[in-house]
């Protein structure tokens, strides 16, 4: 008699994860078709284009009257259907690729960046990371396709770690990274800027990437009697290995990469299991020279990464820069 009732329990939690799932298969269905349905209308308004001014104002004043309880065919949004099919003309990565997207998520790819692949690089990672059109929009404005698909990174993570570790570990790093929620002062130390970390570790989490656990900052380490802390260590379940980040307020110096070479010896003897990847080692220093560090990299004997990382402050200063030269241009 005990057992009849956890059978209906188990049941009835089957039946509704299968509802679920129905109801959620439902929306990416209806979604797909909505965005394949303006990008066909877009295409539809750009062969007839030469009907004049007034035939998108027309279009969506008929549209609207025939059926009047239907959002979403405005003036203004037709014209970004226009958009849409003019700016993406590939109708197969439409259908596999943007068909996974929201309409948000479309028209911020349109209105914040410029060019086809980095628009397509893009909305890939939005899909794979399941980015909100917000966090979107927060990794366009940081140049996040700059720092990380574009940026010549400075690691020896092709000779140490094997093949596809090491690809992903590469694509994975950023340089630099922007921690935009920190503000720089003369004064600021590591430890500080390791404490704002942690106390924005939501934020820290996304500017690291996709697949980051935090295991804790100044991670305690006892070998042969003495007491070692790691500045901030990580697991990564994509890369499946831990990461160890250390930080450093000033420029990189050669003995910064030996001490997290040491780090990971440790780490891979007491912490890493036979399921796991090799530790990856990333500093993050304030400045580098990139051929000091390569040289310093060359005969470590574990995968590291050496990036800067920006905090507020030179992140405004930039955006200011950016600004002058564009006002510059123009006079």
């Amino acid at each position: 008699m005990s057992s009849a009732p956890m059978d209906y329990l188990d049941l009835l939690k089957n039946v509704k994860d299968k509802i679920k799932a129905a109801q959620y298969k439902a929306v990416l269905s209806v979604n797909k078709e909505m965005i394949l349905l303006y990008w066909g209308i877009g295409a539809d308004i750009i062969k007839n284009a030469t009907w004049g001014n007034k035939f998108i104002e027309n279009l969506s004043k008929d549209i609207q009257s025939d059926f009047p309880k239907l959002k979403g065919y405005s003036v203004r949004n037709l014209k970004y259907m226009q958009k849409f099919a003019n700016e993406f003309p590939d109708y197969e990565i439409v259908q596999e690729v943007l068909a996974q997207l929201t309409w948000y998520h479309i028209i911020k790819l349109m209105d914040k960046v410029k060019g086809y692949e980095t628009r397509l690089w893009y909305a890939q990672k939005a899909i794979q990371n399941g980015w909100s059109t917000s966090v979107m929009s927060l990794q366009i404005e940081s140049d996040l396709f700059s720092r990380q698909a574009l940026s010549d990174k400075t690691t020896n993570y092709g000779d140490r770690l094997p093949s596809p570790q090491s690809d992903l570990a590469i694509e994975t790093l950023k340089d630099p990274y922007v921690f935009d929620f920190i503000t720089m002062s003369e004064d600021l130390k590591e430890r500080e800027i390791e404490r704002q970390l942690t106390r924005n570790i939501a934020k820290l989490l996304l500017e690291l990437g996709t697949g980051f656990a935090f295991m804790g900052n100044q991670y305690h380490l006892e070998v042969a009697g003495q007491d070692f802390y790691v500045d901030m260590l990580f697991y990564n379940v994509k890369l499946r290995c831990y990461v160890v980040v250390e930080l450093k307020i000033g420029a990189f110096r050669p003995e910064y990469a030996g001490k997290v070479n040491f780090y990971l010896s440790v780490i891979d003897d007491q912490l890493k299991s036979s399921e796991d990847n090799p530790s990856i080692g990333i500093i993050l220093c304030k400045d580098k020279n990139k051929l000091v560090a390569e040289y310093t990299l060359k005969d470590m004997t574990k995968p590291i990464g050496v990036a800067e990382f920006k905090l507020l402050e030179s992140v405004t200063k930039e955006i200011e820069e950016k600004l002058y030269r564009l006002e510059s241009d123009d006079e």
